[in-house]
């Protein structure tokens, strides 16, 4: 079976969502014959790198908010994710574009670690409050999943994969996909949001 995930790195949910589709797929016999593709997709696609402000600070700046409601937000979000065991530390976030990190996404699924480098993904930005459009991070980072350094330098310093982000984020329009995270199972069944882990279960099952 073939797992399809459209998401971003800044994706609170698609985070969450990634744990909780785990806890479904921990519970199926047939683990070992599920293959999982992650698909890139852009929130903020015109997303200028600060390293100098937060994901609060933008979040409120681009809702109209007052920190003290981006605080509460994030705080929410924050509880949904300890649910599932994960840490989010939103202070620390760096506002980041997230085009290069997708790129690195791509290029990691040629040698088999798409997962693992989506994983450490997630956990720099949320959890480590690192800038995940640096170059110098990501191929730190990309070396940590097992990738070779320079390679990945080559491939951050070129125009590689930028055609495969693109062509995942035409094709999430094309199937009307306008928020993530967005699982499709087999080509047959869709789910659309960190649901519950019985959801993605019965997918699963169904799938």
């Amino acid at each position: 079976m073939k797992i399809e995930i459209w998401s971003d790195v800044i994706c609170p949910f698609c985070y969450i969502g990634k744990r909780k589709l785990e806890g479904a797929l921990a519970q199926l016999p047939q683990r070992d014959r599920v293959e999982i593709s992650w698909k890139s997709f852009q929130l903020q696609p015109d997303t200028k790198t600060d390293p100098a402000r937060n994901a609060l600070q933008h979040l409120a700046e681009r809702k109209g908010w007052s920190m003290d409601v981006a605080r509460q937000a994030a705080a929410d979000i924050s509880a949904r994710a300890q649910d599932v065991g994960l840490t989010f530390n939103y202070d620390r976030t760096v506002v980041a574009n997230t085009f290069d990190a997708h790129r690195l996404v791509h290029y990691a699924a040629t040698l088999g670690k798409g997962d693992a480098m989506t994983e450490q993904l997630f956990k720099a930005y949320f959890t480590d409050g690192r800038n995940i459009a640096d170059p110098v991070f990501l191929t730190d980072l990309a070396v940590q999943v097992g990738l070779p350094g320079e390679d990945v330098t080559k491939v951050l310093a070129s125009g590689q994969f930028n055609d495969d982000v693109r062509r995942d984020i035409d094709d999430a329009l094309q199937m009307g996909i306008n928020g993530v995270p967005f699982f499709v199972f087999d080509n047959r069944y869709a789910v659309s949001g960190a649901q519950d882990t019985s959801v993605f279960l019965e997918a699963l099952t169904r799938a």
